[in-house]
């Protein structure tokens, strides 16, 4: 069985008003006191932001309630700073950059200007184990075509600076001016894709390889593929829903590397057009099919991912929970979906904000 880890950033706000605090060092430092040292939690580029990382599960029952677990904890820990954790991937309202002192940060500040200062972003990135390199690379380059239909499922930032955007996930639009970020060409082999990150790290643009900032990738830490492109999610069940994808991805594609079946060589150029579809509608409108990269209903292209993986997740367990749980996703909505019902029966960013923040511990 392969294992999944989940990274997941979350926004630090007010409990009444919704604004983004910046207490990331005060959580941070309560959480390494509560853990006796060990913490899980970590800083990311603003103070209004943490993170934490999962252990490697095997199952998904335990994924899911060390996730509920560690929303938990970030929440305690918040509260004794005067704050809370909201699993939203944008502030609804407005946020000032507030970029830490860490000198990683600094650098990226005065290299990337404006662009840096914007990324008050959250995410949700999904490890998966892999064998070795050659497995990770080829799964990678088949994966590829199904990368979107998992943003489209996270979508859960529709508001910027006080404003509706008119995208699921405008994060990923964000996310997108990194100059390394998006979706690659099929790579072939683990030479050609080490061959490209050295290529790309060469030309002092990059400052290292923790900025190779693909939708999909290998992870320079662990022996991991790393699914990048999801928006956090704002109920913890869709979280384990996308590591239950993912998983099934790396499964489904690893075998059909095995059996000599060749990555669909769709381009780039269209692989950016299915993203900014997945981005913009969400769940809602139409998504590009995978398969035939034509405009098809996203509920249909949902369920197209859901079979595709489907013999890996009924061997891993997995098919039968997973059914319900998209399930669940295409009656209830996104995250995207729920903040925009929550701000029309308000009519308050704010309580947009702290309504999420409530049912960001599931």
């Amino acid at each position: 069985m392969r294992t999944v880890g989940v990274e997941e950033e979350l926004l630090l706000v007010d409990a009444e008003s919704g604004d983004p605090r910046t207490v990331s060092t005060a959580v941070l430092a309560l959480a390494e006191r509560r853990a006796g040292g060990g913490s899980a939690f970590e800083s990311e580029l603003h103070y209004q932001q943490l993170e934490f990382g999962t252990e490697p599960r095997e199952a998904m029952s335990d994924l899911a309630e060390e996730i509920r677990r560690r929303r938990a904890e970030a929440a305690r820990s918040a509260a004794e700073a005067g704050a809370t954790v909201a699993a939203l991937a944008t502030s609804p309202v407005p946020a000032g950059p507030a970029i830490g002192e860490d000198e990683r940060y600094r650098w990226l500040a005065q290299r990337f200007g404006l662009t840096a200062q914007e990324q008050l972003t959250c995410g949700c990135h999904v490890h998966v184990s892999v064998e070795s390199d050659e497995e990770g690379v080829a799964v990678l380059d088949r994966v590829r075509p199904w990368l979107p239909v998992l943003l489209a499922l996270s979508a859960n930032s529709p508001f910027w600076q006080g404003q509706d955007t008119a995208y699921g996930s405008y994060r990923n639009r964000v996310w997108g001016r990194w100059p390394s970020a998006g979706p690659v060409e099929v790579f072939g082999s683990a030479y050609r894709y080490h061959q490209q990150v050295r290529t790309l790290v060469d030309t002092t643009v990059l400052r290292d390889r923790g900025m190779i900032y693909f939708d999909a990738r290998l992870s320079h830490r662990y022996p991991t593929v790393e699914i990048r492109v999801a928006d956090v999610c704002l109920d913890p069940a869709v979280t384990v829903l996308l590591a239950t994808l993912v998983r099934g991805l790396v499964e489904t594609a690893a075998r059909a590397w095995r059996t000599g079946d060749p990555p669909d060589p769709v381009a780039v150029s269209l692989l950016r057009v299915a993203s900014w579809q997945a981005a913009r509608s969400g769940l809602e409108g139409s998504l590009l099919h995978p398969l035939t990269m034509s405009p098809e209903p996203a509920a249909d292209v949902a369920r197209a991912l859901l079979a595709h993986v489907g013999d890996a997740l009924e061997d891993s367990g997995d098919l039968a929970p997973a059914e319900r749980a998209l399930r669940s996703v295409l009656d209830l909505g996104t995250g995207a979906q729920v903040q925009r019902e929550l701000f029309r029966g308000s009519g308050s960013l704010r309580t947009v904000v702290t309504e999420c923040a409530a049912r960001t511990l599931g």
